[in-house]
């Protein structure tokens, strides 16, 4: 085995090949999330839905249902909640639904929100255009926010092989409690030390 020009045998080829492997499944392991995610959001398998600039520039006379779902990881201590359970829009149509959160900590937090569509074969034609999941979100004690997430179906849904017999939607949203970031971190870290000089006076 030749390797930068020095040529290797025994035990030091077979070392040589074994670290060979392992680098290489380490450098596919990190590839092989953003790759899943991408593929998720071309194809939405597992109703991972799609994302778009603009609402679409045809709107059908049909309609649909569009459910909304809201969840907390078990470790989040957030409320969630959607402002609406249902709305009923035209195939193609841009619309706007609000959800919920209240921190009823006296502690910040901040929180990112998972997503998904069923049934499944609905997520690559549910396209968002604007959406809070896209960032992470940062509650201050007792601060209850709403927040917005617009979006279309878009009417190649009505030609889809399984998409065309699906006439309700639900999107289904679940809260993680997440590191907050550097700046909310040392802000919190500031007003945890004043509530702390303030009790001690």
């Amino acid at each position: 085995m030749r390797l930068f020009g020095r040529t290797f045998s025994g035990p030091q080829a077979t070392l040589i090949q074994t670290l060979g492997v392992v680098v290489f499944m380490a450098s596919m392991s990190f590839v092989a999330v953003p790759f899943y995610s991408w593929f998720c959001q071309v194809t939405g398998f597992g109703g991972t839905t799609a994302t778009a600039e603009t609402g679409s520039d045809v709107i059908l006379d049909q309609t649909i249902t569009i459910r909304f779902d809201a969840s907390v990881d078990a470790n989040m201590p957030w409320q969630f909640r959607p402002e609406q359970r249902e709305m009923v829009i035209r195939i193609g149509e841009t619309a706007l639904a609000f959800y919920e959160a209240h921190n009823p900590t006296d502690q910040v937090i901040a929180g990112q929100a998972s997503y998904n569509v069923t049934p499944y074969e609905a997520g690559g034609f549910f396209d968002k255009i604007d959406c809070f999941c896209f960032t992470e979100q940062v509650l201050q004690p007792g601060q209850t926010v709403s927040m917005p997430v617009s979006f279309y179906v878009d009417p190649a849904i009505v030609e889809d092989r399984d998409g065309q017999y699906v006439h309700t939607i639900t999107l289904s949203y679940t809260f993680f409690q997440i590191d907050l970031p550097d700046g909310a971190a040392q802000q919190a870290a500031l007003t945890t030390a004043d509530s702390t000089v303030i009790e001690t006076q």
